[in-house]
């Protein structure tokens, strides 16, 4: 049974061949303003960026320092001179900077794109 107001004779592939909102150009600035929804959860998605490079589904610490990076506000959007730029890919490398935010009071979102950790002074 075909679908309300779509003819008869198309299938979905078909349809989104012939429907202005399913080809519209991602740069266009109609498909920025239409907010994009999980076809799972139907919960907002987040942009995160060009350079984004999804890790392996079963990589749990990955998905997890993945977490901690979008929740702190780090996208992965390309310069006009490279990529993102440092992007933490562990969870030590992760508690590491956001040990070091806490204690010089830096917000995460910048501590968490350093390459190197400023080394804390002598304790003594």
């Amino acid at each position: 049974m075909p679908s309300p107001g779509h003819p008869p004779w198309t299938t979905p592939t078909e349809r989104s061949r012939t429907e202005p909102w399913a080809t519209t150009p991602a740069w266009s600035s109609r498909s920025r303003s239409r907010q994009r929804t999980c076809p799972r959860c139907a919960e907002p998605l987040v942009h995160v960026g060009s350079a984004f490079a999804a890790p392996r589904r079963r990589d749990t610490a990955a998905w997890r320092t993945l977490s901690v990076l979008l929740h702190a506000g780090v996208r992965f959007h390309k310069s006009c001179w490279g990529g993102p730029g440092y992007r933490p890919r562990t969870l030590s490398e992760v508690r590491e900077r956001m040990t070091c935010a806490r204690r010089s009071g830096e917000p995460f979102a910048r501590s968490l794109v350093r390459y190197e950790v400023p080394s804390s002074p002598a304790r003594g």
